[in-house]
Order: C-alpha cells, then structure tokens, then sequence
C-alpha cells in the first residue's frame, strides 16, 4: 500500500471524527435549549402557567372592584338615608322598633 494513500485516509477519518464530533455537539445544544425553552425557569411552560394565574387574578381584582364600589355605595346610603339604614337593620340583623312583633319562617 502507498504511504501517500495511507496517510489520506487518516487525515479523511480524522475529518469525519471532527465533524461526527461537531455535528453532535450542535444537536446536542439544539436539544439542550429546546428542552430550557420549554421547561426552564424562564420557559413556555412556566410562562403559560403565570399567563393563566394573572388572568385569573385580574378577573379577581375586577370581582373586588365592583364589590368595593357596592359597599361604598351601601356605606354612603347608611350614613345619608335613615329609611335604607332602618330598612338594612331590619333586614340583616332582625331588629324592630319597641311594640312591634317579627314574625321569622324557615324557608324549605
């Protein structure tokens, strides 16, 4: 055998063992970052999963807003309207003026 040949094709194996070696750690960094795109702190899946809880928190803070304009509005009816806080007390807590009955029914 030639020794020209011989050394060709090691310098040919060496070669391909590079790229063999190349090409696989560029797949193997490929798959590293898509496994981190997807399942990392800072991921697709974690960003779902806070997407979902602020969305259900804005629908809270907005459930929250309007319960707090009903009771502002309630608070301003108490102190400016004596029939409202009479009709309230009587309503909510069962309280009648002296001489009158309160006549409660289980309701089934």
């Amino acid at each position: 055998m030639n020794p020209d040949n011989l050394l060709r094709k090691q310098v040919i194996s060496e070669i391909k063992k590079k790229r063999l070696i190349t090409f696989i750690l560029i797949i193997l960094s490929f798959i590293y970052l898509a496994i981190n795109l997807l399942l990392g702190d800072a991921g697709l899946l974690k960003y779902r999963e806070l997407s979902s809880k602020k969305q259900h928190l804005e629908k809270k803070i907005t459930e929250l807003g309007k319960e707090n304009t009903h009771i502002k509005t309630q608070i301003k009816s108490l102190k400016e309207n004596p029939f409202y806080a009479e009709k309230y007390a009587r309503e909510e807590f069962g309280l009648a003026r002296p001489g009158e009955y309160i006549f409660q029914y289980d309701k089934q």
